[in-house]
């Protein structure tokens, strides 16, 4: 099979829970982990005669997502009952946003080898979430958990406009960056609050219409978009060599068998006969409220990075993992407010800080080194009183374990400071060479490579005391007699 004759179209549409504190509709509480039902009341059953009322910190937290991917922001909205059966979905129907997406339009940016691309979006709108099911509780009967129903969300629609499960990957990888630096979402996809649905389908090179659409449901990890996309892409390739038909249809992706399988032929929009929900009045934004939320608004991670490329000469890899979360991103810029050791500060922090918070499976917000100790450590290791690797190995672990002692008092604690004493380095000059006099004899005799070896040696000897400079300066006065 010729794989290089079909082209892959995909458009995906990923479920964000809001980071609020209760419903989209009532104030039941949002809080992952509760007993079954536990979060519940008579709006969230949909029981007679209950009303719903909008949660205005929701409509914040969809405009903001909105202006950080650049999308136009319908001033007059409304909310419509989308209606299907579920076991899950207590009131018969969905409240959603169908005629009027609260934002419209936009892009989100991604790189992948060799480019950079816009993935423009077609939509983000409002809705509630569904309850869950659960079919491994009893043999006889499937229990329901209305805990997450009525819970906030945010849809967001891609434009089919994705080319490859490589490009889904950085899109998705993107948006959850995206909505984890406006606090819009904490991305947590193992928990369910982000979830994707993948719209695939493949065409022929040069063809203008789409072809028959697929639809992979709830898929919980980026890895599993990507492998499931792959599989249907190939199962789609498969089918049009054998000049099969390809089915419209919603499947599901097994994990365990690195495969999807059919659940049901796919809805069509009239399908779910939506109409404004009557209990519900339209609402406006204003344009002092959305200043306000603009003004609020921390800067994107392309923004950060274009600044830390250009203001501290990084390159576009060590800016990106210093984006990578915005916790991690205004401590580095706390830490280039005290310290002109741009380089080094973001070489400390992509090692060993990145490193002890892996060890410590901890994030940046719960590292106990202040920024203005950390710039004081970086500050006495560019002034050449301490080496680099004594820092890092000594002094860094007891000031990030809780030491309350300044990075000076300690280094001189511990005996740590390098020293410029000529006649003391000189002596250990003289005690490195008198180890290796073979090793000197093949320096004089024109291997010159040699002279980091004995660099290391006195390092070693002096406990990294010895002033590298001034010891350089020395053996090779040494050696060079």
């Amino acid at each position: 099979m010729d794989v290089r004759i079909y082209e892959t179209v995909i458009g995906l549409e990923v479920h964000a829970q809001l980071l609020t504190k209760t419903k989209l509709f009532c104030a039941d509480d949002t809080t992952f982990g509760a007993e079954p039902n536990t979060h519940i009341s008579p709006v969230t059953l949909g029981y007679p005669g209950t009303l719903p009322v909008l949660n205005k910190e929701a409509v914040r937290l969809a405009v903001k997502m909105g202006l950080a991917c650049h999308c136009e922001l319908e001033s007059r909205n409304y909310f419509a009952r989308k209606n299907y059966f579920y076991p899950d979905l207590p009131k018969g129907y969905q409240i959603s946003q169908h005629t009027t997406p609260i934002c419209k339009g936009g892009y989100v940016r991604i790189g992948i080898p060799g480019e950079e691309k816009k993935i423009q979006l077609n939509r983000i709108h409002l809705e509630e979430d569904a309850g869950k099911s659960l079919h491994d509780k009893t043999d006889e009967f499937t229990s329901l958990d209305f805990n997450r129903a009525g819970v906030p969300l945010i849809e967001i629609v891609t434009e089919p406009c994705i080319s490859s499960p490589e490009e889904a990957v950085a899109f998705l990888n993107n948006l959850r960056r995206i909505l984890r630096y406006m606090d819009v979402c904490d991305g947590n996809m193992e928990q369910g609050s982000l979830r994707c649905d993948a719209n695939v389908s493949i065409r022929k090179w040069g063809d203008k219409a789409l072809g028959v659409k697929v639809e992979i449901k709830n898929l919980n990890s980026i890895r599993n978009v990507k492998r499931a996309i792959e599989y249907e892409v190939t199962r789609m390739q498969e089918l049009a060599e054998k000049k099969q038909p390809i089915v419209q249809e919603t499947r599901s992706f097994d994990a365990l068998a690195g495969n999807t399988f059919s659940m049901r032929s796919k809805e069509e929009a009239n399908d779910y006969r939506y109409f404004p929900d009557p209990d519900l009045p339209p609402f406006d934004l204003t344009i002092p409220w959305l200043d306000e939320i603009k003004q609020s608004m921390p800067a994107l991670p392309e923004q950060r990075i274009t600044q830390y490329m250009q203001a501290f000469h990084l390159s576009r890899y060590d800016a990106e993992v210093l984006t990578d979360d915005r916790e991690t991103a205004e401590y580095f810029e706390s830490l280039t407010r005290l310290t002109p050791a741009y380089k080094a500060a973001a070489n400390w922090m992509l090692g060993p800080v990145k490193s002890y918070l892996n060890e410590q499976s901890m994030t940046i917000t719960a590292f106990r080194l202040k920024p203005v100790v950390m710039a004081s450590l970086i500050n006495l290791v560019e002034d050449g009183r301490v080496h680099f690797s004594t820092a890092s190995s000594k002094i860094f672990p007891e000031l990030a374990s809780g030491s309350s002692e300044d990075p000076v008092a300690l280094a001189t604690r511990l005996h740590l400071l390098q020293t410029g004493d000529e006649s003391q380095i000189h002596e250990w000059v003289n005690q490195a060479l008198a180890k290796m006099p073979d090793k000197v004899l093949e320096y004089q005799k024109g291997k010159k490579g040699l002279l980091g070896l004995f660099v290391g040696e006195v390092k070693k000897i002096s406990e990294g005391k010895a002033d590298p400079l001034l010891t350089n300066k020395l053996l090779l006065q040494k050696l060079e007699k």
